[in-house]
């Protein structure tokens, strides 16, 4: 399903966020720095739905999706 799931903005593919640390599970679009809520399993992709990721944070997601 990831596969065929968009940004709503740029169009780019989206990686998935497992949950960590309280936080819950998201779809992240590193190249905007925009992270979108999974709200029970529904992904939240309109674009009033993401959420903008400070610099810091963004780095630290980067290195969560390394594989």
């Amino acid at each position: 399903m990831l596969k065929i799931l968009a940004c709503p903005i740029d169009k780019g593919p989206l990686h998935l966020l497992a949950e960590e640390a309280g936080r819950e599970e998201a779809l992240y679009n590193p190249r905007l720095h925009r992270r979108y809520p999974i709200t029970d399993g529904i992904p939240q992709l309109l674009p009033s739905s993401g959420e903008q990721v400070p610099d810091d944070e963004h780095e630290e997601l980067l290195k969560r999706m390394a594989p």
